[in-house]
């Protein structure tokens, strides 16, 4: 009998051959987090130096276009919004609906991205690192703006409810908070500190829902103790205490939202194991068709993890081989093989309780 793995593998394939896409009659998605998910939000501010338009990034969107994504490529919000509905990329972002007027109606009715990269779940990560970042809570207030504008445009509540129930919601955050706790230090140790962030994403989630939210996707943090900035810090492995919090996030996630789910009515969700999705690309490389796990794509250093992304840095021909772009985020073909088993995984092994498919539907 094939494994969870295998049969993920086995439709990644046919969905490659076949460009399977599920259809949702265009609910709109609304996208959340930091630079995981950031499709251009940092361009749009001014003294934020967690920017990704510049070369390379980039180098394999249509047209070689520096849009402002942490990738070669599309990332993973894309790939998701094109598999669940009738999109090509994900929904733009928020502030740049507000300054394309021409197509503001059509934009903002079709959903929005509001993450922002080198954000998190509590509202001071990233402030003093990056200057300005866009954190969750700021995030969500930016989407009650589109409710206003949306129950305007459709001159009804009932009619701007229903169309936000059907909405899905995707949220990819975390890894920043984890990162720059570690460093700072965590008073009490990383279980008080894991049980403070799990405490504001209750408050962050409760808000989403009571502005309309009730399809939740969650996208958990990956072992960010693996990724080629942290092995320049353990030369022979991962730093494993970034991912011992990463774990222990995710478990805490678990309880999280099933008790949500049994607290208000009509919430739904899908918790994305990208912890485990990661880990078994690294332990079977070949098997997930990459052929270098530790090395980023572009960078510089040891392992391409000690500088930016940028022109005059390292950078590999054979991008579809890695693992990771730069020192911290996936290649374009990474972010489609997370994007394909998070949409159709089947089994609680990486995606619980239901696939984002699934949920689409729910």
């Amino acid at each position: 009998m094939a494994t969870a793995t295998q049969k993920v593998l086995l439709f990644v394939i046919y969905a490659a051959i076949n460009g399977v896409v599920i259809m949702t009659d265009s609910a709109p998605i609304f996208v959340f987090g930091d630079s995981t998910a950031d499709v251009g939000t940092n361009n749009h501010l001014q003294n934020c130096t967690a920017r990704a338009d510049h070369r390379y990034n980039g180098i394999d969107f249509p047209f070689s276009r520096t849009t402002g994504r942490f990738s070669n490529g599309k990332n993973a919000a894309d790939q998701i919004a094109r598999l669940l509905g009738d999109y090509k990329v994900s929904p733009p972002p928020f502030f740049s609906l507000l300054t394309r007027k021409s197509t503001f109606k059509r934009n903002l009715l079709r959903g929005a991205n509001f993450a922002s990269g080198g954000s998190g779940i509590l509202s001071e990560t990233g402030q003093v690192t990056f200057n300005k970042v866009i954190c969750l809570g700021e995030q969500i207030q930016q989407f009650s703006t589109v409710r206003r504008r949306i129950t305007k445009l459709l001159a009804s509540t009932k009619a701007a409810d229903d169309l936000l129930q059907n909405s899905i919601y995707i949220i990819s955050i975390g890894s920043n908070d984890l990162v720059e706790s570690l460093f700072s230090g965590q008073p009490g140790g990383p279980k008080k500190f894991i049980q403070k962030l799990t405490e504001t994403y209750v408050t962050h989630l409760t808000n989403l829902y009571e502005l309309g939210a009730r399809k939740f996707g969650i996208i958990g943090i990956p072992p960010i103790g693996c990724c080629p900035a942290a092995r320049v810090f353990n030369s022979t492995g991962c730093y494993e205490e970034l991912n011992y919090n990463a774990r222990l996030f995710y478990g805490s996630m678990q309880s999280l939202l099933t008790e949500l789910s049994q607290t208000f009515e009509g919430f739904k969700f899908s918790l994305g194991n990208t912890y485990a999705m990661t880990m078994n690309v690294i332990d079977n490389p070949r098997g997930n068709r990459f052929k270098e796990v530790k090395t980023a794509c572009c960078g510089s250093g040891l392992f391409n993890g000690a500088g930016d992304c940028k022109e005059g840095a390292n950078l590999c021909s054979n991008r579809g081989d890695f693992l990771f772009w730069d020192k911290f985020h996936p290649t374009e073909t990474a972010s489609e093989l997370a994007a394909l088993t998070l949409v159709y995984g089947e089994g609680a092994e990486y995606v619980t309780p239901m696939n984002f498919s699934s949920l689409a539907m729910a």
